[in-house]
């Protein structure tokens, strides 16, 4: 469950404090588990939404129409197959927490841009764009780190 807080998480320390507050939801909730579904999923399920409700508290994520989209292509991943974990989530850990989230929820928890904005509240096309621009800035800074490399 930390791998999770971390990916939507700015740093370390506010990460600890999501995997807390996750697992107090957890065991205050446990009554409420129905034993249908894994333990594990509904767990995962728990911290997402934990993260998502955290930041809804302290971010807002700026209206974009579809117009503003950015252009990215859709290049492939393979060059993350050269980074270790933590390289990655320290990569995500530095965009911005509205790109994080969506680019989370739609590459890693597998949600679709209309489901993204019921969640976050965002239009569908702003998902789509958050999440084109949250690629373009994993790019650059995958760029950067493999000149640096």
């Amino acid at each position: 469950m930390y791998g999770i807080c971390l990916r939507y998480c700015k740093n370390e320390e506010d990460a600890q404090d999501l995997l807390q507050e996750g697992f107090i939801k957890v065991f205050k909730s446990l009554e409420n588990y129905r034993f249908d579904g894994s333990f594990e999923g509904w767990v995962r399920r728990i911290f997402v939404n934990t993260a998502i409700a955290r930041y809804r508290r302290t971010i807002f994520v700026s209206p974009i129409t579809e117009s503003h989209e950015a252009s990215v292509d859709n290049k492939s991943w393979d060059v993350l197959d050269t980074f270790n974990e933590k390289d990655i989530i320290k990569m995500l850990q530095q965009i911005s927490p509205g790109y994080r989230q969506v680019f989370n929820l739609f590459v890693i928890e597998g949600y679709s841009h209309k489901e993204i904005g019921e969640i976050l509240d965002i239009e569908e096309g702003t998902s789509k764009s958050q999440l084109a621009r949250a690629k373009k800035a994993l790019r650059e800074l995958i760029e950067e780190s493999m000149i640096k490399v």
